[in-house]
């Protein structure tokens, strides 16, 4: 295997900047320190001017392999991952068939195996009528990344609503439950309310009818089976303020049983965005009020959120074009999520620092991710090299996307992503990549 040494750079890792040099042997970070020297069978690359970061670990994506691939494949997604610095990714059920048996689930982790450039895990789905399976994955707890409850419906329409079933889980469960939380009751509520009114719906109706109450009840749930059981809870992209009282940074992250992460999008995007975007930012949970936004921000940086995660979940253009009530929800986003962070970064809204804690180091904290998330020498070396005096701006020829679109075309980032590694492989480089390797399954130790 190819070695690499990258020189004179600028390294961010575990809440410091340092200059230095990063020796990388056999798939993994060999040496770190002020001057290396290379040998004749190492290719040296010069990291002057340019931050070196751990890659970005994206808890939350949905690549859509098997059975919705006229949208995206684990391969399109995967690539375009690892040119935006994501070098790991967790993968949702919410697939067709969706992934409610371990065969299901061992078939996803095949596909991963031969065609995802980037690291990979998937999570086990849950219904109302699999907890026999679910508790099955428990006998593979330092394999799966963990599993994932619907507590809302959403694009898949995994709602999980009996009592019993969640109960169950909640009790049984050896790994860590991620939760989409939406209370179904009152989205439906909100829907007829809406509809009485005998107007047409846009895209602005999608904060009213899935609004903070729903997401604050179902959120409110989940922490109350979480604590009845001691159970690892996860709950994905939180977007109301209301909900940030269910959680804590008064303990280290290490200790939390209760976590909770945001959403590139919802710390972007707010309602007053629906008249430009429409439906391309119809997505669930929706976006809502600029004081959200502003909530989100103040829990992000004071780690009451853990992780930062993008919900990656691509639809085609003409799914998107549908009238409100039709239209898919989600959002591509997996290829710009940190170069959007690194915008905010520029903005002095965020410490690299703190972007570097949140998207990579927290995620490997979070889900006990084995030898990654940091850049510590014996570590897998998954880096990524951001030069931030090299302006990027999102446009069709360079979305990878296999949906062929961005709600952030157009969009100018102060930095570039020059060069990816996975597992000590350069994959990504300069804009070109090399297929020649695939990622690995992660493992965790749990």
């Amino acid at each position: 295997m190819q070695n690499y040494l990258i020189k004179n750079t600028c390294i961010v890792n575990e809440g410091t900047q340092f200059f230095g040099d990063v020796f990388i042997k056999n798939g993994r970070i060999e040496k770190i320190a002020a001057s290396i020297s290379a040998d004749g069978n190492t290719i040296e690359i010069d990291g002057s001017n340019q931050y070196l970061l751990p890659g970005v670990i994206d808890d939350q994506v949905h690549f859509r392999e098997p059975g919705l691939t006229h949208k995206a494949t684990i391969y399109t997604e995967a690539k375009a991952a690892v040119a935006g610095g994501v070098t790991s990714f967790m993968e949702m059920p919410n697939t067709n068939p969706p992934v409610f048996t371990q065969a299901l689930l061992e078939n996803k982790y095949s596909i991963g195996k031969e065609s995802s450039l980037a690291n990979y895990s998937f999570f086990m789905g849950t219904s109302n009528d699999n907890l026999e399976e679910i508790l099955k994955t428990n006998e593979k707890k330092n394999e799966v990344c963990g599993v994932k409850v619907f507590m809302g419906s959403s694009t898949g329409n995994l709602l999980v609503d009996n009592p019993l079933i969640l109960e169950n889980l909640f009790a049984g469960s050896e790994l860590l439950i991620a939760t989409h939380c939406e209370e179904e009751r009152i989205i439906k509520e909100n829907l007829t309310n809406v509809l009485a009114q005998n107007r047409p719906l846009t895209a602005a109706d999608h904060p009213i009818i899935r609004d903070e109450n729903a997401c604050f009840e179902s959120s409110f749930r989940a922490v109350q089976y979480a604590k009845k059981y001691n159970s690892r809870l996860h709950i994905l992209h939180i977007t109301t303020a209301k909900e940030l009282q269910l959680f804590t940074n008064m303990i280290p992250l290490k200790d939390k049983r209760i976590t909770a992460e945001v959403c590139v999008h919802h710390l972007h995007f707010t309602s007053n965005d629906y008249a430009k975007f429409g439906n391309q930012i119809k997505c669930n949970p929706a976006i809502k009020a600029p004081e959200n936004k502003t909530a989100l921000w103040e829990a992000l940086l004071d780690d009451r959120l853990d992780i930062i995660a993008t919900d990656h979940a691509p639809h085609t253009w003409a799914e998107k074009q549908e009238d409100y009530l039709h239209a898919h929800a989600g959002l591509p986003l997996v290829q710009h999520a940190l170069s959007l962070m690194l915008y905010y970064v520029q903005e002095g809204k965020i410490s690299i620092e703190k972007v570097v804690e949140k998207m990579s180091h927290a995620v490997a904290d979070c889900y006990q991710i084995k030898e990654r998330g940091y850049i510590r020498e014996g570590y897998h070396a998954d880096l990524v090299l951001v030069n931030m005096q090299q302006p990027s701006t999102v446009n069709k020829e360079n979305i990878l996307y296999k949906c062929g679109w961005s709600p952030l075309e157009g969009f100018r980032f102060p930095a570039t992503i020059t060069n990816c590694f996975v597992n000590g492989h350069l994959v990504y480089g300069n804009g070109v990549f090399n297929e020649s390797k695939m990622g690995m399954r992660l493992q965790f130790e749990r």
